[in-house]
């Protein structure tokens, strides 16, 4: 079995991306009640992730989904999660990272402090996938990671509003 697909049904609070130790300490992904076709798009979209993502290697994850829709690397963990909502801040007029051809916005506040955590998000795809980054992996795991999921995304997210 894949450390994707043994995570534990933990009934961790929705809404929130920060990374949570769960009771084994392993890093959590949250789940946020998708509909039957975000579902599959999520499970296809983390059944191809990678075994190594910005030079890190896949750790186990704890989360309140069945099948759990994202995966961590490394330790700190980065962890990557499909299906999340929207982010605050995010419209028609918001500008983002680009790697590979695909947008992934990040609050403008984090730009600022390159020591904080961070998240990236394909908000302009459906579903949307998130990226959380710890500070401590800055400046150059998030370009990698991003850089490294894109195709993934455009495989099987669906682009419905483009960012640049």
């Amino acid at each position: 079995m894949t450390l994707r697909s043994r995570g534990v049904a933990l009934g961790a609070a929705v809404g929130s991306l920060s990374l949570v130790a769960g009771c084994s300490g392993d890093p959590e992904i949250a789940s946020y009640g998708l509909d039957d076709a975000d579902q599959a798009a999520c499970e296809a979209f983390v059944a191809d992730l990678p075994a190594v993502l910005a030079d890190e290697d896949e750790v186990e994850v704890d989360g309140d989904g069945d099948p759990v829709l994202g995966a961590a690397y490394g330790d700190p963990a980065i962890t990557v999660t499909c299906g999340v909502p929207t982010p605050d801040g995010f419209d028609q007029t918001s500008s983002c990272e680009v790697a590979d051809g695909v947008g992934w916005y990040v609050a403008p506040e984090a730009f600022d402090d390159q020591d904080a955590d961070v998240v990236l998000t394909a908000a302009g795809y459906r579903p949307a996938v998130a990226v959380e980054v710890p500070g401590e992996l800055r400046p150059d795991a998030p370009a990698a990671a991003i850089a490294e999921l894109a195709a993934l995304v455009e495989q099987h997210l669906t682009l419905e509003q483009r960012c640049s």
